[in-house]
């Protein structure tokens, strides 16, 4: 375990399914209402991302300010006025302009609006903060406690497409895929030059840090590729028959997980017991050659250090969808750093879980989180990070 940081931390969400859960099952443990003072015309605020072009050539693509979620009508239908941006940067922005009287924030992983303590202070009205999506760490948790501002996520909403964008990023870093890429786009034809570098998945140690929802079904995706061995980091044990169903043994002391493992994937959530946690110190205890996967959020990875372990070799590659800040800066190391042979980079921008698939389910839960809200009635517990009692959840640290 590394110094001050506690291995409670680490856990996002649980094994089970929702149709298993116990608390989704016991109507007596359903969550309190959130909209105790509903009244028509609330100001809805939504930051979503630009779509262009694509998302009017296809409708699917609901997590834009153009398709706005689906939801326009419905919410207009009701008298609500509904405020659609991605302006979300500065004191002039769309965001910051309205947030001040808006009641209902909703905003997505893949375009966050940052709802600092300050934008909290600042908004006077918001009662209620929706995630369309999983991951809730651009809200200052800890001040939305304090102001009784609830925060939900559509949980579960895009566990399958983040774990599949895993398995795709870890074949892409072993196989040495992009660099092999770009050589046919050069025109040039060097297999010698690609194969150097080229290993097969099977026979290798894949380890995940965090072996909740999306963790462990990247352990179950990775099963039929017949590694060595499959370890996960976690502060809670799995199920017993959950570990034995794919063979994975767990490693309680971080710097000895990270040591065993061909491959590390990182999918924890991001607060302030995982920020930065593999940092050139942890780092040092990898394999020499190790590749390195983060599809949870950029900043649970030093930006500096994992650019240097890769320029070193310490890294042989890394991959990952997520930033430290999104949209990324142009100037973003990450984004041109390499290995000593001149690969290793598997970064995209942040869609692992925003696919078609992803965004039907996650603007369907929205309007659900909406639903429930303007009418009184229950939310889903497990949608629930901050509740009118405080945290609802032990994924962002053991708080419950």
């Amino acid at each position: 375990m590394l110094a001050g940081i506690s291995s409670s931390y680490l856990r996002r969400g649980v094994l089970s399914s929702a149709a298993r859960s116990p608390r989704l099952l016991s109507s007596t443990r359903l969550a309190p209402s959130y909209n105790k003072n509903y009244a028509a015309g609330m100001k809805i605020l939504a930051v979503l991302y630009k779509g262009g072009e694509a998302a009017q050539q296809e409708p699917r693509l609901l997590g834009t300010v153009e398709n706005q979620l689906g939801i326009r009508p419905w919410l207009e239908s009701l008298g609500h006025e509904f405020i659609v941006t991605d302006d979300k940067e500065g004191y002039e922005s769309v965001f910051q302009k309205h947030i001040v009287d808006a009641e209902v924030l909703i905003t997505t992983p893949f375009h966050p609006a940052y709802v600092t303590r300050e934008i909290i202070d600042k908004a006077k009205n918001l009662k209620l903060c929706i995630t369309a999506g999983v991951g809730s760490d651009h809200v200052d948790l800890n001040a939305a406690v304090e102001k009784k501002i609830q925060v939900l996520e559509v949980s579960g909403s895009n566990v399958v497409s983040v774990a599949e964008h895993v398995v795709m990023s870890i074949l892409l870093l072993v196989r040495n895929f992009v660099p092999a890429h770009e050589m046919i786009e050069r025109g040039d034809w060097q297999v010698s030059e690609i194969a150097r570098n080229a290993y097969d998945l099977e026979g290798k140690v894949v380890g995940t840090i965090g072996a909740g929802r999306i963790g462990y079904r990247v352990l179950q995706r990775l099963v039929p590729f017949n590694t060595k061995e499959l370890l996960y980091y976690d502060y809670a044990a799995l199920p017993e028959d959950a570990a034995k169903a794919v063979g994975a043994r767990r490693v309680e002391d971080l710097k000895d997980f990270v040591s065993q493992c061909d491959v590390v994937t990182v999918n924890c959530p991001l607060h302030e017991g995982t920020r930065g946690l593999v940092n050139a110190d942890l780092l040092k205890h990898f394999k020499k050659g190790a590749w390195l996967v983060n599809t949870a959020r950029g900043a649970i990875c030093d930006k500096d250090a994992v650019a240097e372990a890769l320029k070193s070799g310490q890294l042989s590659g890394y991959a990952g969808d997520v930033w430290n800040v999104q949209p990324a800066p142009r100037d973003h190391i990450w984004r041109t750093m390499k290995n000593p042979l001149g690969g290793g980079n598997g970064m995209v921008p942040h869609y692992s879980g925003t696919t078609l698939d992803a965004q039907a389910r996650y603007a369907a839960g929205t309007k659900s989180i909406l639903e429930n809200y303007l009418n009184n009635k229950p939310q889903e517990p497990q949608n629930i990070i901050i509740g009118l009692s405080g945290y609802e959840t032990k994924a962002y640290g053991q708080r419950k």
